[in-house]
């Protein structure tokens, strides 16, 4: 248990030292927020930090840091170093840099912003991405809340029948202003998601539940081995790719450079308190990681459903249903949301008119309906590694930028390469990828690892093929220069 809250100390501790150097590094200034400069009464709205922090923090939390955190508890508490560390040298500076970089290029998306540093051919691979991602999200938390509801309810009102006003209000919340849906109701749900941590943890600790100290060992019952499985497995609640994608909805919203460490690192600390939360509740709840595998066999949403109901009683059960049926919701009409926006910036399509909104909002709705008929469990696991690839290169975007900007780039250089090795070791082992051995695959990720930093090294510090690179964003660029 001493192991336990010197990670929680260490989470907290970092927001108040670690992210004030990444904000040093960076640079805020006064400068007129896009808020206040293109504001349009839909995407660009002006709203109080306070309100933009909670909202932040529901749209790249949602289910994440709980189902994430549960899945890295199987590999026994080893999981909460990477939750620490992940969350404060990796996910908060990931989610700063890219919510700031967007406040500098007037609200604009991950795939623009890669555009503008890592050039035209990256920029369309990231627009591509980015929209299948986001659909992805959308199409995994559609089904999982309708069973829940379908559960809940008379026999009459089944599965088909909520998915059907779930997509219904995916519609609503994608199409109409920032600030009558989400900018209401997020900031309730996002406060019953640390209720509901809190509750939990304090009920581990005041009930004599036992938290194991941290061990290197690999606890994992099936024997899966810990890189890099878990570092992709948990995701939301350490690094995730899918924080590019959210924190440019609330660059449009902030009135302050100066606030972004508040909202964007501090929300991702905020996230990894709740996931390194749950992975204590996980493994001392089921006494051990055995356990814990066998009850995440009857899914995910059970096991929360379970340890909230358990351990809170009724009250515990009601605010679970609510996390396991609003929470991802959340994620996904976010997640749509910035599908559209993505798909705006691509296409040069003014987003004010009504019209416009609708020519997009209408196919992305279409396509994730059609995939809500697919297996979900498969969709999640492209879905978990195409996520840290998108940080991998959301890191790669970031450390150009700061090199351009003569600033201390080793701050994302660092865990770029760590996610490098990452992401190309764990589609060269998956299942769902090539199913090499590890004895092939942890070699050739190091090596591909190497080359993304040999390649940034080349072409920016040793000022190799700079122009090919800036040649796409000559523009965005002049217009940032002097940051």
């Amino acid at each position: 248990m001493i192991s336990f809250f010197l990670c929680l100390l260490l989470l907290i501790a970092g927001f108040f030292f670690y992210s004030k150097i990444t904000e040093k590094v960076f640079g805020p200034d006064d400068r007129i927020t896009p808020a206040l400069s293109m504001t349009d009464g839909n995407d660009y709205v002006p709203m109080g930090t306070p309100r933009i922090f909670l909202i932040q923090l529901l749209n790249i939390a949602g289910l994440g840091p709980i189902f994430g955190a549960l899945a890295g508890a199987c590999w026994g508490p080893s999981v909460f170093l990477w939750i620490t560390f992940g969350t404060l040298l990796g996910g908060g500076v990931h989610d700063y840099m890219i919510g700031m970089m967007s406040m500098r290029h007037k609200g604009a998306s991950v795939s623009e912003l890669t555009g503008s540093y890592l050039g035209t051919a990256m920029k369309q691979i990231m627009r591509v991405f980015s929209v299948i991602l986001l659909v992805l999200v959308g199409v995994t938390f559609s089904t999982g809340p309708a069973n829940l509801l379908a559960m809940l309810t008379p026999h009459v009102l089944d599965s088909r029948f909520w998915l059907v006003v779930v997509l219904v209000y995916y519609f609503i919340a994608t199409f109409v202003p920032i600030d009558k849906v989400i900018g209401k109701i997020y900031p309730f749900f996002g406060i019953c998601l640390i209720v509901m941590a809190l509750g939990v943890g304090g009920a581990i600790l005041f009930k004599g539940y036992h938290i194991p100290e941290i061990t290197l060992a690999n606890l994992h019952p099936a024997g899966t081995p810990i890189w890099p499985t878990m570092f992709i497995s948990v995701a939301c609640g350490a690094i995730s790719g899918f924080h590019a994608t959210q924190s440019p909805l609330m660059a449009r919203c902030l009135t302050n450079e100066a606030d972004g460490r508040k909202v964007f690192y501090g929300a991702m600390v905020a996230e990894g308190v709740i996931a390194l939360i749950w992975a204590a509740a996980g493994v001392a709840f089921y006494d051990g990681t055995g356990g814990l595998l066998t009850a995440l066999g009857n899914g995910q949403s059970s096991v929360v459903y379970e340890i909230c109901f358990q351990l809170l009683g009724p009250v515990g059960a009601v605010i679970a249903m609510i996390g396991v049926i609003a929470c991802p919701i959340s994620s996904a009409d976010t997640a749509y949301r910035s599908a559209r926006l993505t798909l705006a910036d691509w296409f040069k399509l003014d987003q004010k008119p009504a019209k416009n909104r609708l020519l997009l909002t209408i196919p992305l709705l279409a396509v994730g309906s059609v995939l809500t008929q697919f297996d979900v469990q498969i969709v999640w696991r492209y879905f978990s590694w195409s996520n840290q690839t998108l940080a991998m290169i959301a890191l790669w975007t970031a450390s150009v930028y700061l090199f351009r900007k003569k600033r201390f780039y080793w701050i994302t250089v660092l865990p770029a390469t760590f996610m490098s090795a990452v992401s190309c070791t764990y589609i060269l082992m998956a299942k769902e990828g090539l199913q090499i051995s590890t004895t092939i695959a942890y070699p050739i990720g190091i090596i591909f690892a190497a080359a993304c930093f040999g390649t940034f090294f080349y072409t920016t510090v040793l000022g190799k093929g700079r122009h090919a690179t800036a040649s796409s964003s000559e523009t965005e660029y002049a217009a940032a220069k002097s940051d």
